[in-house]
């Protein structure tokens, strides 16, 4: 007799191998609808917020507010992913994310939401996404077979690129009607996530699960693991200093109001615009694989990736801009890709979690300090040259990379079997 598992696999080929499983089908429907809400939110709350104080240094700070929840429980939110049923800890994870945004949305419903309650609901989210984000990734693998990971993991950044192109989109037309209603629609996107999750049937509890004693060994074993590959760390090192220094959303609402002079629809096109460029080159990758030179396709990719941001700095027309944001979305699934693939095949299951923590803080934590340093560097600079200086450094980093991690730059195969 057939089992349901068997006939997954029998359908499982070509591009669209990964969808053949049915659990996989629910996650991509998790990972679109969180990454439609988070970007949302991300919309809403900038223009609200730089509406409300006219600060750059305020926007700078909701990052900063965004990325302390990922230093304050740090590699114990790996620690979880690895001791408890992982299904269940995004699921409250992005329970949490959807009290939090609720609570924004109803305190904008009946007045003015004070700028204190806007950074209490980013640190919600925060919290939320630093405990979901490790078991997320640890999560895929357990979907599909080794065979089809790199696709699924194509069409599980692809799909989250889509979310953060509709989401800016639909969060800027819907701001258009107040932002309440941004606030309501973000927040059901997040509980529909949630629901995502709680529909995936297959066993998602880590080898050697239970709530065994936490101590700097068990904690700290992701952040060993990584640090003893090279070109495992190589890679998400570059990734951190490239999305420190050359992240540029925090911006974009002084960008679109003051340089480019558009209102919130702008804002949403601009956010939309490395999304669609990281769709394009993501459904290339899903046809023509990464099968050779990928240490060094990601070191241009990066280069490439610095240029765009700060020609976009340079750029005071929309549709430079926009041209310009969809180069730095196209170089950076590159990047994403073959990262994420990396680290996700090459780590045990029974510390996938604690990895993908270590990978979470690297990388979504730089992000959120990524908005922080922006908005400083803006407060002090101006946001144009602020971004110009980012793209520069991001760069110039690229290059110093090469000589750094020779052994990235010479890694060929994106899973070294």
């Amino acid at each position: 007799m057939v089992t349901e598992v068997e006939e997954q696999q029998s359908k499982a080929h070509g591009a669209y191998a990964a969808f053949a499983f049915r659990d996989f089908q629910f996650w991509i429907g998790y990972r679109f609808l969180s990454g439609v809400a988070l970007q949302m939110k991300n919309v809403g709350v900038g223009w609200y917020l730089y509406e409300t104080t006219g600060s750059a240094l305020a926007l700078g700070l909701a990052g900063l507010a965004a990325f302390l929840p990922s230093i304050a429980f740090a590699l114990l939110t790996g620690h979880v992913a690895d001791s408890y049923n992982r299904r269940n800890v995004v699921a409250l994870s992005f329970g949490l994310c959807t009290l939090g945004m609720g609570a924004l949305a109803f305190a904008v419903l009946f007045e003015s939401a004070p700028v204190w309650l806007i950074y209490v609901s980013v640190v919600m989210i925060g919290i939320g996404r630093a405990f979901g984000n490790p078991a997320s990734q640890a999560i895929t693998p357990s979907l599909v077979p080794r065979t089809h990971f790199a696709n699924a993991i194509t069409w599980y950044s692809s799909f989250w690129q889509v979310a953060t192109v509709a989401g800016p989109a639909i969060g800027g037309l819907l701001y258009i009607g107040g932002p309440t209603v941004c606030f309501f629609a973000a927040t059901a996107c997040f509980a529909l996530a949630s629901l995502m999750v709680c529909m995936i049937r297959t066993p998602l509890d880590p080898a050697g699960s239970g709530r065994g004693p936490i101590s700097w060994a068990t904690v700290s074993v992701g952040l060993t693991f990584m640090w003893s590959r090279p070109v495992m760390f190589g890679a998400v090192a570059l990734d951190l200093v490239a999305v420190l220094f050359g992240g540029v959303t925090a911006l974009l609402p002084i960008i679109a109001k003051d340089v480019l002079e558009t209102g919130p629809w702008g804002l949403g096109l601009l956010r939309s615009c490395p999304a669609i460029g990281s769709i394009a080159m993501s459904a290339a990758i899903a046809y023509f694989p990464i099968t050779s030179g990928a240490g060094r396709k990601m070191l241009i990719a990066v280069g490439i990736y610095g240029l765009a941001i700060a020609a976009f700095g340079l750029s005071s027309t929309l549709w430079l801009s926009m041209l310009a944001l969809l180069v730095v979305g196209a170089a950076d699934s590159v990047s994403v890709v073959i990262r994420h693939t990396m680290v996700q095949a090459e780590a045990p299951d029974e510390m996938r979690g604690r990895v993908a923590a270590v990978n979470s803080i690297f990388i979504s934590g730089s992000a959120d300090l990524g908005e922080f340093r922006a908005g400083a560097s803006a407060a002090l600079f101006g946001a144009a040259n602020a971004i110009v200086i980012g793209g520069i450094v991001t760069f110039v980093l690229a290059g110093l990379w090469v000589k750094l991690f020779p052994a990235l730059y010479a890694r060929n195969k994106i899973i070294d079997n």
